[in-house]
Order: C-alpha cells, then structure tokens, then sequence
C-alpha cells in the first residue's frame, strides 16, 4: 500500500469518525463524543493496515480491546450516575471501528456510505420512533409480511427454469412479486401517514402506486352515492391512470434495462399525454377536498400468491403464443391480461425481451397494449359501478388516450 492511500484511508477514517462524534456530543452522550469517535475509526484502519502484515488477529485484538474500554467506561459511568437503558453509543462505537477497518479490507465507497449512514440515522432518532408510534398493528404486519416474501421465501426458492419454454424461474418469479408488492407497499406506507385527508394530486399519487384499478373502483362506487363528488373523482382517476405509465417504466428499468431504450419513447408520450389531461383537470377542481378511500394491505401473502400465479401464467401464456401463433398471438395475450394487471404482462415481456426471446419492439407495443387494455377496462368500471356524471368526464379523456396510443402502436416507427 502507497503511502497516498494511506493517507487517504485515515483522513476518510478522522472524517467519518468526526461526523458520528459531533452527532454523539450534540446528543449528549456521557461514553463517546467528538473526540473518542474518530479514534476509535482511526484505530480500526491502523489495525486493518497493521493486519496486512500480521494476520487478522490484529483486528481481533482491536475489537477486544475497544470492547474492554466499553465496559470500563460504562463501569466507572454506573458509579457515578443513574444507569442508562440505551446502548446505541456502543453499538455505534463497535461499528465505527469496523468502518475503519473497512477503508482498507473492503471497498472504500461502502465505507463511507456506512459511516455516513450510521450519523444520519443517529440523528433522525426522534422522527424514527414517531414512525414507528403511528404505525398500528395492520401496518407492522404488511411490513413483517412483506420482510416474509422478500426475505424468507425468496431465497429458498430454486434458481432454475421448469416447464415448457424453460420461462419459468421460481426465484425470478417471485422476485417480480417482491418488486410489484414492494411499490405497492411503499404506497401504503406514505398513505397511512397522510391518511384519507391526502391532497387530489398526492391522493391520485398513492391510488396509482398502491392499484390503479382499485382506486378507480373505490371512487366510481362514492360517486354513485354522491354525484357531486364525480368532479373531484375524475382527477384522481385521471392522475391513479398516469401513475400507471411511470410504474412500467421503473418495471421496465429494474427488470431489463436496455429495453427501456426501446420502451421508454413511446411510453413517455402516453405519459405526457396523460400528464396534461390530468393537469387540466386538476387547475379546474384543485380547490375541493379529498378523502381517499382505506387501502389494504398490499403484502398480503394471498394476494401475492395470487400474482405470482398470474405473473407465471402470462409468462408462460406470452412464450406458447409466440411459438404457436407469432407476434398476432402475443398481441391477444396482452390485450387480455392488461384488463386487470398490467404489472404482469409488462414484467413477463420485460424477462422475455432481457433474454433476447422477444423483439424490443414487439415487446413495448405488448406493454401499451395492456395499458390501453386496462384503460378500457377502468372505463367499464365506471360505467357500470359510478355516476353518469363522471362517466361524462373521464370517457373524453380515456377515449383521447386510447386514440394516441393507437396510434402509437401503428404508426411509432421501428428502431433497430
């Protein structure tokens, strides 16, 4: 190791160490403050240096010896004053000296992010407790669910393809659950801390991030009760339908990201579109109220399941399609399953189009397919569930929605 690196790991090191030790002394902290802290990371990087040369049992012994002092302090702290309940000092004094050791065993940029994580999120301690004060019991258990589906079933799940067509990953599978779960749950979260008095725009936000299409369903049925409401419902349908667009995108970019190349243009044009329909609507009726409707735990495991299921069965209907019937038969697929769930088709075609089984271009005319496909599905929603009133005003805009991304579909031209 040059000595410019050194150099370099031990200012990173002082650094760190200063930035958790003023958050320590602004806290008040009788064990560790602005001067122990960046000893302590400064000494975890000698003793990684010093461990180059002489094993790791330097490290060992460091880590011991910080131990020792804790307790000592804390000894001697107990004599004097009442006995303190937290140990997040010497939790964090334990850690710092492990990012010290860090700069010089393993990747300085996950250093850095750890050390600077760890004063931010000593220092958010009282925004962290009231977040977890203002969530219920419902609330933890969509959060332990989720940590259920992502945590405990993903990685037990086989890493291999079965059935016909070789499509169908169990893990990849059920990672496309933990990703549409995991979008619909941070939805539910932020809905729960701006309850039912949200905003229009912020309502028409969390209704498309949580389900478009249950949105859609809650407020038709409120209109049928109240008519006068159908203004304010139009918008948040409007701005829930637009959501839908920035999802596929974010889908899209986690799932293959050189589709997005391809998917995106045409995509963003819907999006604008939709964008400028909802933004008219919202300058005329941004004055009234809104209450949105209760939202239900989206991490169910029924209900993620039940798209799992779906998600393999699209997968799977997009693959035999393709095989039996050409591009004609992908087309019916998508037009069929966007109806209800756009995630899945757009998931499947995303895997389908990563694995070069599928065109790029035939792949993002099969995702606005589906999106159109659930447009006309939301439209039958409200006519059949809501008031005529906002049947009259959100008909005109899906029907300009529809006619664009039809027109998109023909006439978009195709990229190489």
């Amino acid at each position: 190791m040059d000595l410019t690196t050194s150099f370099q790991q031990l200012g990173i090191a002082l650094g760190l160490g200063l930035l958790v030790g003023l958050q320590r002394e602004h806290a008040e902290s009788q064990l560790a403050g602005l001067r122990t802290f960046p000893l302590v990371t400064i000494l975890g990087t000698v003793t990684a240096m010093l461990a180059q040369a002489f094993g790791g049992w330097i490290i060992a012994s460091g880590l011991i010896a910080l131990s020792a002092l804790i307790v000592i302090g804390n000894v001697a702290r107990l004599n004097t004053e009442a006995a303190s309940p937290g140990l997040t000092t010497e939790a964090a004094m334990l850690l710092m000296f492990g990012v010290g050791a860090y700069l010089v065993m393993g990747h300085m940029e996950v250093a850095i992010a750890i050390g600077g994580g760890t004063a931010v999120l000593l220092q958010f301690k009282g925004q962290l407790h009231g977040i977890a004060g203002r969530l219920g019991d419902d609330d933890l258990k969509a959060i332990m669910q989720f940590a259920l589906i992502s945590l405990v079933i993903l990685p037990v799940l086989p890493n291999r393809t079965y059935g016909p067509y070789e499509v169908l990953n169990p893990r990849q599978v059920w990672w496309m659950v933990v990703l549409i779960v995991g979008i619909s749950l941070g939805g539910y979260i932020v809905y729960k801390f701006f309850g039912q008095n949200a905003g229009i725009v912020l309502g028409g936000i969390l209704g498309g991030t949580i389900s478009s299409t249950a949105t859609t369903v809650s407020y038709s049925r409120r209109t049928a009760d109240a008519p006068d409401s159908a203004r304010l419902a139009a918008v948040i349908i409007m701005i829930a339908s637009t959501i839908v667009f920035i999802r596929l995108l974010i889908e899209v970019a986690l799932v293959a990201p050189n589709f997005l190349y391809a998917a995106a243009p045409p995509i963003l044009v819907m999006l604008v579109l939709l964008i400028a329909l909802s933004a008219a609507l919202w300058f005329r009726d941004r004055d009234q109220q809104n209450e949105m409707p209760a939202q239900d735990n989206p991490s169910e495991l029924k209900s993620a399941l039940v798209f799992g299921a779906l998600y393999a069965i699209v997968l799977l209907a997009v693959a035999s399609a393709k095989d039996m019937f050409g591009n004609r038969g992908l087309y019916v697929v998508a037009g069929i399953s966007g109806l209800t769930d756009v995630d899945a088709i757009t998931l499947s075609t995303a895997q389908l189009v990563n694995a070069n089984r599928l065109d790029a271009n035939d792949g993002w005319k099969l995702i606005l397919l589906a999106a159109l496909s659930n447009l006309v599905f939301k439209g039958a929603m409200i006519a059949a569930l809501g008031h005529r009133r906002l049947l009259t005003k959100i008909a005109p805009l899906f029907g300009a929605a529809l006619v664009a991304g039809t027109l998109l579909l023909i006439l978009w031209p195709h990229s190489n």
